[in-house]
């Protein structure tokens, strides 16, 4: 029985995707339930798993797009381990010194595998990398042995066959241009490569010194775009050409909240299994602050202005394949310990590349902290269709001013950057003023005043 491997329907929002990678090559035996592809949608990557025991064919190369409910593979339930297992080998003779012999072998060798292709050259058909790479090199597939499935020609295979003919051309120039051009021509044809090189002339002064040229690398290197890629730049550009950005700027004393942490950090991690870090007092300050200012909680849908009265908020993670803005929902219910296992949860997910749709849907505020990574000040850029995030950075010991008197107080500065046509000025400025004040004075957030 043959199982077709279907794209799932990921979201109303995903129509298609990007086959990332394949756990397994084709013609492997798989496992029930065992992961087989990895699908890179625009909101996350998903993971497909085998409906069933049996021999896998791919259909879908690596690199190419699919649209949902489209067949990317199959699987042979009826086939045996055993018999997936049984993979014929052709063998090839390395090159010797002995350039004569080997050259004769290496082209008998080739002489016996296009025969023996002949005759299942019906059944050789390339998969779509490996037809592509036929085409640039100017191949046949007839003259190719396939390894896939019922001879299908993999990608590997026209690799394999374009080194050996290298290897082909290298033994012939390197047999007949010393038999033509004599004892003498030969060795210096074997020779050539360890022929000195004469030194570059001294590079002469002028009235400003010695000009010094350098020998460092000068390549380029070009990929695609992966498709979260993508999917940020689009978002990113969206943003700034459909929402009236503006970033209002001030700065918090975060000595309340370093005494406070220094003195229950280990009862707090005795108890809960976990640190308690700034992110949980900062996320506690915007749901609360965002109860107070509901604008800044908004979204906008065309000339409609949606309004939540929870606090979904957004915090960004830096993953191995950028940066991804999972959600904690219902923040402002959630004690500190919630919102710190929360965001360890979610970050942990996105390290490892496990991240459901679910986990990044929905969203009402953000909150990015480049401070991890040492910066001081930046203007983040809104997470479209949200009107507003907000901005962590590092804290530094600074001087200030406190009762008269200059003090070296540890300093962060917060940055809240909004979309201007639904929140005003003055509205994003005293939601910034609130959140400084929960943050300086953090009982506070235990008594919301």
């Amino acid at each position: 029985m043959i199982i077709d491997i279907l794209v799932p329907a990921a979201g109303e929002s995903v129509k298609e995707g990007d086959i990332a990678r394949w756990f397994k090559e084709d013609g492997d035996f798989v496992e029930m339930d065992e992961p087989l592809v990895e699908l890179e949608t625009d909101k996350a990557s998903l993971e497909i798993p085998a409906a069933a025991e049996g021999k896998l064919k791919i259909v879908v190369e690596e690199g190419e797009t699919v649209d949902v409910g489209s067949v990317i593979g199959q699987i042979d339930t009826e086939a045996s381990a055993d018999a997936s297992a049984n993979v014929v080998e052709v063998p090839t003779d390395s090159v010797e010194d002995q350039a004569d012999d080997d050259k004769e072998e290496i082209v008998e060798t080739r002489k016996v595998d296009r025969a023996k292709n002949s005759t299942v050259h019906n059944l050789n058909m390339p998969s779509p990398a490996a037809r592509k790479m036929l085409s640039e090199n100017n191949l046949s597939a007839m003259d190719i042995v396939g390894s896939g499935k019922d001879g299908r020609i993999t990608k590997a295979d026209v690799i394999e066959f374009v080194d050996d003919i290298a290897k082909e051309e290298d033994v012939t120039s390197k047999i007949e241009a010393p038999k033509a051009a004599g004892m003498d021509t030969m060795i210096h044809a074997l020779h050539r490569v360890e022929a000195p090189v004469p030194e570059k002339p001294s590079v002469p002064k002028t009235e400003t010194g010695n000009i010094e040229t350098t020998s460092g690398s000068r390549n380029v290197r070009s990929e695609k775009m992966s498709r979260m890629r993508r999917t940020i730049a689009s978002r990113l550009v969206e943003a700034q050409q459909t929402q009236a950005l503006l970033t209002t700027f001030n700065e918090v004393d975060v000595s309340a909240v370093k005494e406070l942490r220094a003195k229950y950090k280990e009862s707090f991690n005795k108890k809960y299994g976990i640190n308690l870090g700034f992110m949980s007092f900062f996320t506690k300050a915007c749901a609360l602050a965002l109860h107070e200012f509901p604008a800044v909680n908004s979204s906008v849908d065309g000339d409609t202005i949606i309004y939540h009265d929870y606090a979904d908020i957004g915090i960004a993670v830096s993953t191995p394949k950028g940066l991804v803005v999972p959600v904690l929902r219902n923040a402002e219910t959630l004690s500190f310990d919630k919102v710190e296992l929360g965001i360890m949860a979610l970050a942990k997910k996105g390290r490892s590349n496990a991240l459901t749709l679910d986990d990044m849907s929905g969203g009402t505020f953000s909150i990015t902290n480049g401070g991890v990574f040492g910066s001081m000040l930046s203007t983040p850029i809104v997470n479209f269709p949200q009107s507003a995030i907000l901005g962590m950075h590092n804290i530094v010991d600074r001087p200030v001013v406190v009762d008269g008197e200059i003090k070296v107080r540890p300093i962060m500065y917060l940055a809240l950057t909004y979309d201007h046509r639904v929140i005003d000025g003055s509205g994003a400025v005293s939601f910034l003023v609130r959140v400084k004040q929960y943050i300086e004075d953090p009982a506070r957030l235990l008594l919301n005043i």
